[in-house]
């Protein structure tokens, strides 16, 4: 008998499509950041179509779309049918062109056209270099005075499940977000004959970032990466070593980490579990054979969680308690002066924000963290 799964089949995204889902994922953060002038956020986009014939202004459009992502539109269909539908108030607000009625929302085809000839790398580019502006943090003074927590920008690769491409691959995106919000202000996507290497040096030479701090997973420990960030970009980086890297790694390995005392430890319970991180740091050696490094260091982890067994040939369960350790070495190009061994644990531990609040919400089934951010439209305040 032929069972039919409850679970859609997934089908292939339209340059339109990939430039709305640009949109969905940073909806929040363009709205957070403008104060509620959505078409302001758009105003510096050069308009792809042709001078003839245009009805509404380029701004209006990605405006309205980001305006129907917060009412929890989630998809390209969805958006041109609630533009279609917008308050006349909202209409009035973002400038939409004037008619007999009051004012006259775009048509669903503009709406697609537009985003089509927009183009899902330059919308990202776009819109990563506007909020990067509203950040408020710029390129770090030189040379910093004492040991501080600097701008930081966290680096990863993500493979947009539920989603296919028109070349029938999964969509892969090389994203950089900030430190603690988790403003995705870069982006780059991934081709399918390549891999994050080629994309690198893209995505991080647009924003001004001298002076920050870049985290990265190890598939980013390489020497020409390092000289990349502190040469050209004059940024700093903190990267993991791993066993993949056997020369390094060994290098690290051997160091006399017995003799370093324990600079730095937190404790904390969450997840059901309790875990205590400890980090020992001392100053690179000569010999390591790695550019621009300054420090080493290793952080420990000890995890302790409870679970629940079922006693064998009994209905009773018994308690047992799990335990675990894993170490992690790691090198970065902030010297002593510049970044104290809390400050380097802070690094490692913020990197998986970009796991947590930027990857997460790409996955199927979150939709809802998208949207979340309001409710109902019209009670957001819209200005012009």
């Amino acid at each position: 008998m032929c069972v039919q799964s409850a679970m859609p089949v997934p089908g292939p995204v339209s340059p339109a499509e990939a430039a709305a889902a640009v949109l969905i994922s940073r909806a929040a953060d363009l709205h957070r950041a403008s104060g509620g002038d959505l078409p302001g956020c758009f105003a510096e986009v050069a308009d792809p179509r042709r001078r003839r014939g245009i009805r509404h202004r380029l701004p209006v459009i990605p405006g309205l779309a980001v305006a129907a992502v917060l009412a929890g539109c989630v998809a390209l269909a969805d958006i041109t049918a609630w533009i279609s539908r917008a308050p006349r108030e909202l209409l009035a607000a973002l400038d939409a062109r004037p008619a007999a009625a009051g004012r006259r929302p775009p048509h669903p085809d503009t709406v697609e056209r537009v985003f089509a000839l927009l183009g899902a790398q330059h919308l990202a580019g776009h819109t990563g270099a506007y909020l990067m502006a509203r950040t408020g943090t710029g390129p770090v003074t030189f040379p910093v005075a004492g040991p501080v927590m600097l701008p930081a920008l966290a680096i990863d690769g993500k493979a947009v499940r539920g989603a296919i491409g028109p070349d029938g691959m999964i969509p892969y995106l090389l994203a950089a977000a900030t430190r603690g919000e988790s403003v995705v202000i870069a982006e780059r996507l991934i081709g399918p004959k390549t891999s994050e290497v080629p994309e690198f040096r893209p995505l991080l030479r647009g924003p001004g970032i001298a002076g920050w701090v870049l985290t990265m997973d190890a598939g980013h420990t390489v020497r020409s990466r390092a000289a990349f960030i502190c040469e050209e970009l004059l940024a700093h980086f903190i990267m993991i070593v791993k066993g993949s890297q056997k020369g390094l790694s060994g290098r690290l390995d051997a160091l006399d980490w017995a003799s370093v005392p324990v600079t730095h430890k937190t404790a904390g319970t969450g997840h059901g579990r309790r875990e205590t991180r400890t980090i020992q740091v001392m100053d690179a050696p000569a010999d390591l054979g790695f550019p621009h490094v300054a420090q080493v260091f290793l952080i420990e982890r000890y995890t302790i969680r409870k679970i629940r067994r079922r006693k064998k040939n009994s209905r009773r369960h018994a308690t047992k308690e799990i335990r675990s350790a894993v170490a992690v070495l790691g090198i970065t190009s902030l010297s002593a002066r510049e970044a104290a061994p809390e400050h380097l644990a802070a690094y490692v531990r913020g990197h998986w924000a970009i796991e947590n609040k930027v990857h997460w919400v790409r996955s199927p089934g979150t939709s809802l963290a998208v949207a979340s951010c309001c409710a109902d439209v019209t009670r957001v305040s819209f200005s012009c």
